[in-house]
């Protein structure tokens, strides 16, 4: 494996991490979670089972509905739905919950920041969506409707099923969906990974 080749791989991984440890913050911070958590929450309520896991679950179901739509996954998605779980579980197990409310507040914020710089590294490693994201695109390809109304329409039906199971919905769900979107779009630049260097004598005859 080439020197390129690690990079992205040690990018993708480290990405994941963060990204569940910043689930994590914001589930410890009790002021609402974003819309996917709130289902695994609700989920993790209903069945005992604990939220890493269900959030495992959750992207391996999701995963399934790439078949119908077409969609070819990377490893970049199969390391998110394997990882991003545990990695929760363990940012769970590091944390407790603050006690005064500027600590929540701080908590959350530093957690939705660190998911946007995590989603800037996975994404930008270039080895494949996570299972929602090729959820929202492969809608998108089917069906032709935009983009915006197929993330809002997603987000919405997985938040009200989540309500409904008992997950945790507040002022830190609205405050991600205003400010993830701005913010990963701040992030993915800094992380993207550039197309894979061709081999000299590629780009010879290329030129040629």
């Amino acid at each position: 494996m080439t020197f390129f080749g690690v990079r992205r791989g040690l990018q993708l991984l480290i990405g994941l991490f963060f990204y569940g440890l910043s689930l994590a913050m914001m589930i410890r911070a009790t002021l609402g979670v974003p819309p996917w958590d709130v289902l695994g929450q609700g989920g993790s309520q209903q069945t005992g089972i604990p939220f890493g896991f269900m959030t495992n679950i959750i992207g391996g179901i999701v995963l399934l509905l790439w078949i119908p739509l077409r969609q070819r996954p990377g490893l970049g998605t199969v390391l998110n739905v394997l990882l991003v779980g545990p990695s929760a579980e363990v940012g769970l197990a590091l944390l407790d919950e603050p006690t005064q409310l500027w600590a929540r507040v701080l908590l959350f914020a530093g957690g939705l920041i660190l998911l946007a710089v995590a989603s800037g590294l996975y994404l930008g490693a270039r080895l494949g969506p996570g299972p929602r994201d090729g959820l929202m695109t492969g809608l998108h390809d089917r069906f032709g409707a935009p983009i915006w109304l197929v993330r809002t329409a997603i987000e919405g039906t997985v938040l009200l099923i989540g309500w409904l199971l008992g997950g945790s919905v507040g002022l830190g769900t609205v405050a991600f969906a205003l400010f993830i979107g701005p913010l990963v779009n701040l992030a993915l630049p800094l992380f993207r990974m550039p197309e894979r260097p061709r081999p000299v004598a590629d780009a010879v005859v290329a030129g040629s």
